[in-house]
Formats: structure tokens, C-alpha cells, sequence
């Protein structure tokens, strides 16, 4: 059994002096058969810790469903870790932000009007202890006290980013001990006064997160926590993408220097990220511009970070500058660097089949909902994916603003079958007439991503508010609800008729057949397409959109089997595609 403890200004390890060097490594975002091998990357490292988050929103999608399988087979990923030698540190949140959808929590919990998130509202805290009650055992029966591997135990997340409740922390904290988590306890926050104020505890260790100056912010936790061991609990080594916005980057001497500089001050240290990986299917958040209520800013699929081990597991220039700094600094040499899987030639995948999206809304959304007002994805049961939302404007009346208010995200608006606009959150109206005696109006909505981040955490998808002809409000609305995580059987040999009131063409699934002999590591792009979203064998990979930065999708080789393999595209826009092409490196931008 590991003993591990804070002492005055630094840490014990078995009663030994002993530095944390951690690297962050989402179990969420990687395959469950590659966490041994970027595990193993992390000693290649030089590191001898993992860090992790626990999103809430994976592990319990529906309320009173709780999931640890698969890829949130979270007990399975600590065991490993001890396997590979490395100790663990848990941060469970209840919010996580990670660059992941509403920062971890669920939209169920979340998407309810006037719902009071991250502070001491008794309901909120009614679904944080459930919840807790269920994952903190996973937890704490690996803690190091009883033999495992995990040394730390984080308390929420970087909250004094967002609010002063005391009493909220309080009780988490009180809560993760109750529970039996028995090893140090911390808080992670930026290095300003008023986050150290807002977001610290009594007698709760004190960490900080940043990317350069480590001088600087150390001296700030200095005056404020003179006795705390130093540790830098992110140091952002990279940064993550928005859609429309150009990729990041950090120069890899420049990120290994403040390594250096960490390390050397004495400091423990856990590289965020040392390996990304990627955002899978739906589930990567959105920042907001303009000090955090701004315009959406969505990520992309891709969560490579630029970080020192890439989005496969390779090892990068940064890998091996950072690996030099921590040999030098320990004397240790560390083990060698694991390979990484093979490739796949480049090639293609023709599509030969197609079938459109409002052809199939019958096994998409067999059961619309109608309802005075346009109802939000939550209202819907829908975490994310398309609505579409039909209506009808009576006429004749000539032309007027139609507003969507309250629109999350984006809506491709037809009259009468016809595309006549797209609109956005901050572009919401198109002039609509209706020149006989009545027009069909279809919104076909697509959610983006909520907020990870700052005070509009927590917001809900579809149509928020209400749909307005001029000033008139319009009522009377059938909602069709269409998750993309897990498509059903899609009739691919007997299309049916379907509604012929719908509007034609529009977003279009292609289908193709990918044959490998053995599966290996791939990345996928669509040429012509320009906004979707892709699957491998019923995988939704994510995302793509000719915005850019992010061209290629990271296909990994455990969602590929021997054999054929089904692709299967849905372009929003009904872009002609005739292939997806099969490629050995990312474009990332």
C-alpha cells in the first residue's frame, strides 16, 4: 500500500520527498483498448501519474441510468494505471468543463428553466449527492489508502471561475469524505485573487492552473497559501479549436522551457493534455465570445490539443523536448516509447447509395410531439442531434420577419419544400411570405455543443424561445426529434415513401464500404461536403464542416473489423459526395 501525503510545502510518498509528475488522459476520449498503450506513453514520458476527469452527462445520460462500461468503464482505466505503474488523480466534479458539453453536466439536470446549477440549491444538490452516491465508491475503492493507485481527489472545478459559494464546496467536499475518499483533497483554479478567493476551502489543498509565468503564479498562491505544496495542476502545454476559427498551436521549445521552469521551482505538475484524443460523436462544448456571453463559439471533433502525445498516440517534437526535461530534472531514464498502431494506405470509399434524411423521418423520429410552442431539445429528451420543427403560417400576408428566438444553434428553414435560408443564434430571421391561403414552415434544427465554460453553462438546445411572423407570435407545432448517437436500421433497400409533404432534397445520408484486411489507424475526410457528421460501423466519429480548422476525422483501429466496413455520411446541406477519402496523416488546419 501507497502512503501519500501533504507535508509542509511538498508531498510524501511511502514517507519520501516525493514530485507529482502527471499527465492528463481522458478515459472519455480514447477507446478503451488504447488506454494501456497511451498509459504506456505517459511513463515514455517520463511521467508518474495520470490525471483524469469523470463526466457526469457520459456516465448517466438518462436520470437513474448509470453507466461504467465500455468507455466510461472508469474502475478498469484506474486499475490499468496502476498496471503501468503510474499513481491516479480523480477530478470528479460534479462540473468538469474539459472542453466537454456542459462542462460534464447532464442536460437533464440542467436543461430546466430557472434550474440553479454549481452553488447550494437543494434539488441541484439532491442530483449531485445520487450521483455521487454512485461514482464516488468507484473512486475510492482505488484509492492508494486501500492498495490502489489514486494519491488525489479533486473538489468541483476551477470555481472560483465561476462563483463564492462556500457552502456549496463545503459540501462536496464534506461529501467526498463522507463517501470515503480518504486521500488529499484539492481545488484547482487560475491564479488571479479573486478565483484563489472564490474557488479555495479551508484546510483543502490549493493547486493552480495555467500555461506560462510560472514564476508569477506561483508567488500569487505564495500569498495567498504560504504553506501549500507548489503544483500546477494544468499546465495548458496547447490549446483547443473552435469551429471557424484557425487551429492552435504552441511551439514546442517554448512549452518545454516552462516545463522546465515548473519542475525546477520544486513544484508538482500535471501536463494538460498530454494526450487529448478526440471529442466522439456529440459530445464536444462551446465557449462564448465577448467575456463569456457572447456568440457561440463550438469545438471541433478533434481534441488533439496540440498536446506532446497526438490525437493516435504518436509521440510529437514536444513529446520528446518535454521527455528530455523530466530525464534531466529526475536522472531517471524512463522506458521506451510503445509504437504506434499502423496505418491504413491512403485511399477512398465510393458512396453508392443514398437516402434523404426527410425520406426517413418516420424511422428517424417515429413518435413527433405536437405542442403550442416549440419545445427545447430538453423538453424533447434529446441531448443533441435535429429537430425538425414544423408549422404552418395562414395568408395571404406579404413579407415579414420570421424569428427564431432562442435559437441553439443553427436551422435550415423551408417554405413550401423549398430551402429558403440558414439561419444561427445571432442571425435568426429571413423574410417569409405567404402568398396563398396557407405556407408549411420547417426548421431543421441542430444543436453544437453547450457551453462548457463561464456563466451561460448550463443552456439549453432547438428552439428556446419562440418562432414570431412579424411580431406575431406563431403557434401550432409537430417536433421531430432525431438522435444521432445511435441511428436505427435505416432502410436502405426498401426506402419508404414518406411524408410527400416534406420538404425534397435537403440533408442526405451516402453510404460506402470500407474493406481492410486488418484494422488499422485511419483519418477520414469528406471532399465536398459541408457541414455533417460521419460514422464508422454505427460509431458516430463526430462532426465535420467545411468552416474548417478540422478537414480529417481520427478513425482508430478498434471501431474498424476485418472485412467490410460500413461509412456513412449526413451532410446537412445535401452537398453531391461521391467519396470519403481515406488518409495517412491529420489536417487539422
Amino acid at each position: 500500500m501507497v502512503e501519500f501525503a501533504v507535508a509542509s510545502g511538498g508531498f510524501l510518498r511511502d514517507g519520501r520527498p516525493h514530485q507529482v509528475l502527471s499527465g492528463a488522459l481522458h478515459h472519455f476520449r480514447v477507446r478503451p483498448q488504447l488506454w494501456r498503450h497511451r498509459l504506456r506513453m505517459l511513463r515514455a514520458m517520463g511521467l508518474n501519474c495520470v490525471e483524469t476527469y469523470v463526466a457526469w452527462n457520459l456516465h448517466e445520460p438518462v436520470p437513474g441510468r448509470v453507466d461504467f462500461t465500455g468507455i466510461a468503464d472508469l474502475s478498469r482505466f484506474l486499475a490499468e494505471a496502476a498496471e503501468e505503474g503510474l499513481d491516479a488523480i480523480v477530478r470528479p466534479g460534479p462540473y468538469i468543463c474539459a472542453e466537454w458539453d456542459n462542462g460534464g453536466l447532464p442536460s437533464w439536470l440542467t436543461g430546466r428553466p430557472g434550474r440553479r446549477i454549481r452553488c447550494h440549491d437543494a434539488d441541484y444538490l439532491a442530483a449531485v449527492d445520487a450521483w455521487f452516491d454512485e461514482l464516488i465508491p468507484v473512486v475510492a475503492a482505488h484509492q492508494a489508502t486501500r492498495g490502489g493507485n489514486v494519491i488525489m481527489v479533486q473538489v468541483e472545478n476551477e470555481y472560483g471561475s465561476y462563483g463564492s459559494d462556500k457552502e456549496y464546496l463545503r459540501h462536496l467536499a464534506d461529501g467526498l469524505r463522507a463517501r470515503g475518499i480518504d486521500v488529499p483533497l484539492f481545488t484547482s483554479d487560475g491564479p488571479e485573487d479573486f478565483m484563489l478567493d472564490g474557488g479555495t476551502l479551508p484546510g483543502v489543498l490549493a493547486t493552480l492552473n495555467f500555461g506560462s509565468d510560472p514564476e508569477g503564479a506561483f508567488a500569487a498562491l505564495r500569498r495567498f497559501r504560504p504553506d501549500d505544496p507548489l503544483f500546477c495542476m494544468e499546465f495548458w502545454c496547447g490549446w483547443f479549436d473552435h469551429w471557424g476559427d484557425e487551429h492552435v498551436t504552441r511551439d514546442p521549445a517554448d512549452a518545454a522551457d516552462v516545463l522546465r521552469r515548473i519542475v525546477r521551482a520544486g513544484a508538482s505538475v500535471n501536463v494538460y493534455m498530454a494526450h487529448g484524443g478526440s471529442n466522439w460523436g456529440v459530445w464536444a462544448g462551446a465557449n462564448r465570445a465577448d467575456g463569456h456571453l457572447g456568440a457561440l463559439q463550438p469545438d471541433v471533433t478533434s481534441y488533439d490539443y496540440d498536446a506532446p502525445i497526438d490525437e493516435r498516440g504518436a509521440p510529437t517534437e514536444k513529446f520528446w523536448l518535454m521527455r528530455d526535461v523530466l530525464t534531466a530534472h529526475t536522472g531517471v531514464e524512463p522506458p521506451p516509447v510503445p509504437p504506434a498502431a499502423p496505418l491504413l494506405p491512403a485511399g477512398q470509399v465510393a458512396l453508392t447509395e443514398a437516402l434523404r434524411l426527410f425520406g426517413v423521418l418516420d424511422v428517424l423520429s417515429p413518435e413527433p410531439v405536437r405542442a403550442a410552442m416549440p419545445p427545447s431539445f430538453e423538453e424533447l429528451g434529446l441531448v443533441h442531434g435535429l429537430t425538425l420543427y414544423r408549422t404552418e403560417l395562414p395568408g395571404p400576408r406579404q413579407a415579414y420577419p420570421l424569428t427564431v428566438d432562442g435559437l441553439a444553434d443553427r436551422a435550415h428553414l423551408f417554405v413550401d419544400g423549398a430551402l429558403t435560408a440558414v439561419l444561427t443564434e445571432t442571425g435568426n430571421a429571413a423574410e417569409v411570405a405567404v402568398p396563398g391561403a396557407r405556407a408549411t414552415v420547417d426548421l431543421l434544427v441542430e444543436s453544437m455543443g453547450r457551453t462548457n465554460y463561464g456563466p451561460l453553462t448550463g443552456e439549453r438546445k432547438g428552439i428556446t424561445g419562440a418562432v414570431r411572423h412579424a411580431q406575431q407570435f406563431v403557434h401550432g407545432f409537430t417536433a421531430y426529434p432525431m438522435d444521432l448517437r445511435e441511428l436505427p436500421p435505416l432502410p436502405w433497400d426498401a426506402a419508404p415513401a414518406g411524408d410527400a409533404a416534406l420538404p425534397s432534397g435537403g440533408p442526405t445520408f451516402h453510404r460506402g464500404r470500407l474493406d481492410v484486411t486488418a484494422p488499422a489507424d485511419t483519418y477520414f475526410s469528406v471532399p465536398g461536403g459541408t457541414k455533417g457528421y460521419l460514422w464508422i460501423n454505427g460509431h458516430l466519429l463526430g462532426r465535420y464542416w467545411s468552416a474548417g480548422p478540422q478537414r480529417t476525422l481520427h478513425v482508430p483501429w478498434p471501431l474498424l473489423r476485418p472485412g467490410g466496413n460500413e461509412v456513412l455520411v449526413l451532410d446537412l446541406d445535401g452537398a453531391e459526395l461521391s467519396t470519403v477519402d481515406l488518409h495517412t496523416a491529420p489536417d487539422l488546419g
